[in-house]
């Protein structure tokens, strides 16, 4: 039986029982264990780690455990560069789009709200999720902690938060994204960006209250919805700013 030392920083503590958590611990092994498959065995999915030390060393995944390693493990840096040090991934994806889960439906219509690329439909299963974040490129986020844990995964994200408006901000402020927020440019139904469209070539499907009170409108070429700004986008607007003021 071998032993290696480890130590997780930040927001992995949480995926660690309380006795291991912000502390030194010793994890027993045999043989050589790859460093990813110790992380994960502890509860920890890859996709949430960013840099790993070994003995002050930074190192991959496929590093293999030996006697008396002493492993430090830290979380994504997204506000942070360090690209002098090696990553484990080639790079946080900047052209921010997202996959959700089935859980996740109220949180994906928030991020559309703010402008984001959010896929969501409550009938794909993980390994179709899985597919489509490796196709598209795409950041899965997630309340299963265990699809994080495919290897194929590259860039995701576990939610903490139980509460949607409460996601969002964990969402906006762990990848750092407050300022690519981008308002009411994305239909929140189907994700759709959203074009201008004359009042005079939608006039006959509005009220007529709207149409006397309101002059710019906007269309989603997916779904056919009309958008204005209206007491809901008002209301909507206040929601999102007191979100980024509290970040």
């Amino acid at each position: 039986m071998n032993f290696a030392y480890f130590r997780f920083y930040e927001e992995l503590n949480e995926f660690l029982p309380a006795e291991r958590r912000k502390v030194s611990f010793t994890y027993q092994f045999n043989g050589r264990p790859s460093v990813k498959d110790a992380i994960e065995a502890m509860g920890v999915p890859h996709v949430e780690v960013d840099l790993i030390l070994v003995n002050g060393s930074s190192v991959d995944f496929s590093y293999n455990l030996n006697d008396d390693d002493k492993v430090s493990v830290y979380p994504v840096f997204e506000k942070l560069d360090i690209s002098p040090v090696i990553r484990l991934r080639e790079k946080p994806l900047r052209e921010v789009k997202f996959i959700l889960d089935a859980h996740l439906g109220k949180l994906a219509k928030y991020l559309r709200l703010c402008g984001f690329d959010a896929l969501f439909d409550i009938s794909y299963n993980d390994p179709e999720i899985v597919d489509i974040s490796v196709r598209e490129r795409r950041i899965i986020l997630t309340r299963d902690r265990e699809m994080l844990k495919n290897s194929r995964v590259t860039h995701g994200y576990w939610i903490r938060s139980q509460k949607s408006q409460d996601q969002l901000r964990e969402v906006l402020d762990r990848l750092d994204l407050k300022n690519q927020v981008s308002l009411f440019t994305r239909c929140m139904e189907c994700n759709t960006p959203l074009e201008p469209v004359r009042k005079e070539d939608i006039e006959d499907r509005l009220q007529s209250r709207t149409s006397r009170y309101f002059s710019d409108f906007k269309r989603c070429p997916g779904c056919d919805r009309i958008y204005w700004n209206g007491s809901h986008f008002e209301k909507m607007n206040r929601f999102i700013n007191q979100v980024i003021e509290q970040i």
